[in-house]
């Protein structure tokens, strides 16, 4: 079957053959010189915020089990530290990172998730991943660095959390693009706030984007979305934003950030957009990167 002529995508957004059959970058191709350009332009007293959450290692030994609640998967990172002797010339440590944990800001690749036994844009999954790393779809294209204009959606800007049972729409993100008067141009970030922790139990309940939020992400030329939520719990399927934006739109997804600081810092500059860069470790072949990603007004 030729890739092209897949059945998975019919249905749904997607932009399998946009960018040849081969692409790797899917819609980070929208981040070009121009809008490079306009991140540029954004930075203007160069005030700095992480959107990373912090992450504390756990010890090696104790870290392969559950953390907190039976429901919960491995701990995000987990540390052993190495002495050299009893006086030691230097100390090292070694990390085991779980990239696709809820208490650890990640970059999902491409490969995370598989269409109907395909990669983005239509590699069969046994071509693109291997036990020895990734061929296809990697985190690979990110290693070179992001970098962007960001545009913050703040959903709660009152202080109040999004309710777990609430559902993000397009017409959700028109409101709050309206209420911060501020333009979304193609081969921006979208970053989006909803105050939420997801790094608790996987059964727990909590908001998340609907099909309408992706496809006026899709309409928007959004190139890459941030978010301190994404798909909701219970998830609805096929999942928005990792089964749809990632998987058929090609669109990376920086997962569990935190953007408290961002959104006060907005509030304080009365900006609601930026330069956005990530550069993450150059690491090959992986489905994801642990990221920390900067604003710069």
């Amino acid at each position: 079957m030729n890739r092209n002529d897949l059945p998975a995508c019919e249905d749904l957004p997607s932009n399998w053959g946009r960018w040849g059959e081969d692409d790797q970058l899917g819609t980070l191709n929208l981040i070009d010189d121009a809008a490079r350009a306009r991140a540029a332009a954004e930075v203007r007293d160069g005030t700095s915020v992480s959107l990373a959450r912090p992450t504390s290692p756990v010890s090696l030994t104790t870290g392969l089990s559950p953390v907190g609640a039976p429901e919960m998967i491995p701990a995000a990172v987990m540390q052993m530290v190495n002495f050299n002797g009893f006086t030691p010339v230097a100390a090292t440590d070694s990390l085991l990172i779980n990239t696709h944990n809820a208490g650890l800001t990640h970059l999902d690749a491409v490969s995370h998730m598989p269409v109907d036994g395909h990669i983005y844009p239509g590699v069969p999954l046994e071509e693109a991943v291997a036990p020895v790393g990734v061929r296809h779809g990697s985190a690979d294209p990110f290693t070179r660095g992001i970098i962007t204009r960001g545009v913050l959606l703040d959903l709660a800007p009152q202080g109040s959390p999004l309710g777990a049972e609430q559902r993000i729409g397009g017409d959700d993100l028109d409101a709050a693009l309206d209420r911060q008067d501020v333009e979304v141009h193609p081969g921006d970030a979208i970053v989006v706030r909803g105050d939420w922790d997801l790094n608790r139990s996987t059964t727990s309940p909590a908001p998340g984007l609907d099909l309408s939020a992706v496809e006026w992400l899709d309409a928007h030329g959004a190139s890459l979305f941030v978010g301190d939520i994404g798909d909701a719990r219970p998830p609805s399927f096929p999942m928005p934003m990792h089964q749809v934006a990632l998987a058929r739109l090609g669109m990376p997804l920086v997962d569990v950030a935190r953007l408290d600081e961002l959104a006060r810092t907005c509030r304080d500059l009365q900006r609601w957009a930026f330069m956005l860069a990530l550069a993450p470790p150059r690491i090959l072949g992986t489905t994801g990167l642990a990221v920390n990603p900067l604003a710069v007004f």
